[in-house]
């Protein structure tokens, strides 16, 4: 079970899917924000696809969708919680498939840098997980500790889900709503470790990663209901 999905009948479909609806689901919040703006698009949000061309990057200059799972879980080993992506998008890329995750974000942070993650006295399940994910990502711990942990396995999600579909490129793709760009500066120092300068309302890269050649991106969409509360 859990590899079916059926169509959506609208933004609210998406909200049956979260960890806690009453919570999430609220305008000005990532998840009510991401699914509106998504949902309305007929193929790309225009954000979205202004970052994509504006990249000069070949592969993005033709990209349809072809499928979307909101709330898309992956597995992980070590246990535990799966990696929740907002949302993963399948798409063709100008005759190739091109797995993109999407993380949606007002103000909320990308959870605990890998440091405090871990704890002085890390269990097994933890270790195996973060063992497997700098493994995956060509990573080391000591250049990791310092950067938030949930941009690793969003990014293991879109080269694992890549390597399923045995596609060459994947894309990890934060989509804020914060005009200030909060939280922005943790991203571009996670993208660091590739190598690659991060870039506002841009995709970057690629860089090689275990087989396939992942690029990371930033786009700004705007809030519909600003007077409500971020999160």
């Amino acid at each position: 079970m859990g590899k079916y999905f059926v169509p959506s009948k609208g933004a609210d479909s998406w909200r049956k899917l979260l960890a806690d609806p009453e919570k999430q689901w609220k305008p000005a919040y990532s998840a009510y924000e991401l699914a509106n703006c998504w949902e309305e698009a007929e193929n790309l949000p225009p954000c979205v696809e202004k970052a994509f061309k504006s990249s000069d990057i070949s592969l993005f200059q033709q990209v349809n969708i072809l499928y979307g799972f909101p709330e898309y879980k992956v597995s992980l080993p070590g246990g535990g919680a799966k990696s929740q992506n907002d949302l993963y998008l399948l798409a063709n890329a100008g005759g190739e498939l091109l797995p993109i995750m999407v993380e949606g974000k007002v103000s909320e942070a990308f959870g605990e840098r890998v440091e405090a993650w871990k704890g002085e006295n890390p269990s097994e399940g933890k270790r195996k997980r973060l063992t497997y994910l700098l493994d995956l990502l060509n990573l080391k711990e000591d250049d990791a500790l310092n950067k938030r942990y949930q941009l690793f396995h969003r990014t293991a999600s879109a080269i694992k889900e890549a390597k399923n579909v045995n596609a060459k490129n994947a894309l990890m793709l934060i989509h804020s709503f914060s005009k200030e760009g909060k939280w922005y500066e943790d991203y571009a120092e996670f993208v660091e470790l590739f190598n690659v300068e991060a870039k506002k309302d841009e995709v970057v890269g690629p860089v090689a990663v275990n087989g396939v050649d992942l690029y990371f991106g930033w786009v700004t969409g705007e809030v519909r209901d600003s007077k409500s509360e971020d999160y």
